[in-house]
């Protein structure tokens, strides 16, 4: 299977979970979101790889005509549903990949990504056709879990979240963010961090773990060096620490598009 099909697969039978999980339904970021919006009622945001929605409706809230993009029919239609019963008038639903976006030139004035990108197949091929589709000088906000720069944390963290979701490419760190970004032709990003707490029984529900793959990840947090555990402050059930990063950038203002 296909990785955009894979992704699909995974998230389109899990999509109650992620619309009540309170890792994805809650947040100051979603009120961050909202509160950047508030002040431009004609603001035309696009959320790629929306999952269950929540910071479409955080944008919708706030007044933004919202399109919301993703693989999984499953999800959009949950969306919808959600948008619906909330009086969220101002939000529409997309099926599509970021990496070959369904709009013209200059469509959107902000963009919006919220843990969606470490399942992308092809990151920087979707940071140009963001540049693509957003206005001159307009918003971009990524939300994601970022591997810490040291390389055991990252292998360790990459190697636990692959276990738990085949769907799962890589959680980028902040440089390799900052790289993609000015590369796709958008200016070096203002950041900030957090760390969510994984609960290990939730972290792995809401994916369906195989059992097989849930007493691997357990036997590479048992085998994993002191200080990568420390770092990632591992429990005795499994839980962790992820790391969470807010990356927000503008495109260029002049003309030139990034090829």
């Amino acid at each position: 299977m296909k990785q955009h099909a894979l992704a699909a697969h995974q998230f389109g039978t899990s999509t109650a979970a992620y619309l009540t999980s309170a890792v994805h339904a809650q947040g100051q970021d979603l009120q961050r979101l909202g509160a950047m919006v508030q002040a431009d009622q004609t603001c035309r945001a696009l959320d790629l790889g929306c999952g269950a929605g929540h910071a479409s409706f955080a944008l919708a809230a706030a007044g933004a005509q919202v399109t919301a993009l993703d693989l999984s029919p499953a999800m959009l239609d949950i969306v919808a549903q959600e948008a619906q019963a909330r009086g969220l008038h101002g939000l529409q639903t997309c099926q599509g990949a970021a990496d070959k976006l369904p709009f013209a030139d200059a469509s959107f004035d902000f963009l919006v990504t919220r843990f969606s990108a470490h399942h992308w197949p092809d990151v920087p091929a979707a940071l140009r056709e963001m540049r693509r589709v957003i206005e001159p000088g307009g918003t971009l906000v990524i939300i994601d879990v970022v591997a810490l720069e040291s390389p055991l944390c990252d292998t360790l963290l990459q190697t636990v979240e692959i276990l738990r979701d085949a769907s799962h490419v890589r959680d980028y760190r902040v440089s390799e963010w900052r790289a993609m970004l000015q590369q796709a032709g958008f200016a070096a990003p203002s950041t900030d961090d957090w760390t969510l707490t994984m609960e290990f029984a939730s972290w792995v529900g809401r994916m369906r773990t195989p059992a097989l793959r849930v007493q691997a990840i357990h036997d590479v947090w048992a085998r994993a060096p002191q200080e990568a555990r420390e770092a990632m402050r591992v429990q005795a059930d499994g839980s962790f620490d992820l790391s969470v990063a807010w990356l927000q950038t503008r495109s260029s203002v002049d003309s030139k598009r990034a090829n």
